[in-house]
């Protein structure tokens, strides 16, 4: 006979801790996992502390079997997503488990049940915890770790939720770039020169001085900019304020650029220190010594040679126009001659939508290839 499996509420601080630690268990074997910083973990988890909980609700579950913690699994319902998408959807996240069925089941079948009780007529996920923040489960590409802000699971993780009965409601491309070479084609060289011919469009670096206001300019244009896009969220003002302090130890100048068109600001592009790299080693722990090893390896030039660019964004009214396109290329190239002459080598650009075959062409065009694709399922709960 199995041994029942028993699902516990995370109601303290000593279970959000098991909570939070339990991927060094599930993970133990796997070379590429890269183990998060726990403060930064408990943090987000923490309802006093991310502003997400000022208009989302949560709850944490462990489960166990034979004395073991072996998996874990949040439930949230997030209010913006009923105003701007008009469904009664509940979020899945942090879902992690051993290779078992039952237990994979059990914390599924908790979540599902909260979320009916709660009025939602479709399950939807993984968010950690929303779509500004960790999205999707990794189904191909489990060969390299996972960069900045970006998931990472097992092989079998896919088959625990299908055999469940979800389905895949959309997948989330992330792309690879080789950057210490010239990567543009020579037609779209010349087409960002005859952009810039008059002008009006200009690219500048962020001004460190005035960095919240340059950084509210990028978040205002990621907000327009992804307006129209799946499950789309604005980020709130409070949101903006954490999202803006957040970023402020890992932004450089020389990676961060604004396109304006005559004077006002149309286009943006963040590229971050892949963080990954530099706390690999660390595990989990900036202390006693982590935190001066990683505020040392953010000042070093040779500290990373990977990079990630999750935030890109031309405003709606240059979407589709030659003008929009050569902002985009031009803010590519920039950041790719800085970046890769401080001796990075490569960068991923993600997410992107599976469906989004405008900017998928765009990257392609320029040698990324998608090389991870994490995968959003769904299941109706009516």
């Amino acid at each position: 006979m199995t041994s029942p499996v028993t699902i516990i509420e995370v109601t303290n601080k000593a279970e959000l801790k098991q909570f939070v630690k339990l991927p060094w268990a599930i993970f133990k074997d796997d070379p590429n996992w890269v183990p998060p910083l726990i403060m930064e973990r408990m943090e987000i988890l923490d309802r006093k502390k991310n502003p997400y909980f000022q208009h989302a609700r949560a709850r944490m579950w462990l489960a166990r079997k034979d004395g073991e913690t072996v998996g874990r699994i949040t439930a949230q319902i997030d209010d913006l997503v009923e105003q701007y998408h008009h469904e009664k959807i509940g979020h899945f996240g942090f879902f992690d488990c051993i290779d078992d069925r039952e237990v994979a089941h059990a914390l599924l079948d908790t979540a599902c049940a909260w979320l009916r009780a709660e009025g939602r007529t479709k399950l939807v996920g993984p968010f950690s915890l929303s779509i500004n923040e960790e999205t999707g489960m990794l189904v191909d590409g489990f060969d390299t770790p996972p960069s900045l802000m970006m998931n990472h699971a097992l092989p079998y993780f896919q088959d625990l939720v299908t055999e469940y009965g979800m389905v895949k409601e959309k997948d989330l491309w992330a792309f690879y770039l080789k950057i210490d070479e010239d990567v543009l084609p020579p037609a779209i060289d010349k087409m960002i020169k005859r952009s810039m011919r008059d002008g009006k469009l200009k690219l500048r670096r962020i001004n460190m001085k005035n960095f919240d206001q340059d950084m509210r300019t990028i978040l205002d244009i990621y907000n327009d900019a992804w307006s129209d896009n799946w499950m789309a969220l604005p980020l709130t003002e409070a949101e903006l304020k954490q999202t803006i302090k957040d970023l402020k130890l890992l932004i450089r100048p020389d990676f961060t650029y604004i396109a304006e068109y005559d004077g006002v600001p149309k286009a943006m592009m963040v590229t971050l220190p892949n963080l990954n790299e530099m706390v690999a080693d660390l595990d989990g722990r900036l202390l006693p010594t982590g935190i001066f090893k990683l505020l040392w390896r953010l000042k070093i030039r040779s500290a990373f040679k990977t990079v990630r660019v999750p935030l890109m964004g031309v405003r709606k009214e240059f979407q589709n126009t030659v003008t929009g396109g050569a902002m985009a290329f031009a803010l590519i190239e920039v950041s790719r001659a800085h970046i890769s002459g401080i001796g990075a080598t490569h960068a991923e650009l993600s997410w992107v939508l599976e469906d989004n075959t405008r900017l998928s062409k765009m990257l392609e065009t320029i040698g990324c290839w998608r090389y991870k694709k994490y995968r959003m399922f769904s299941k109706d709960l009516s």
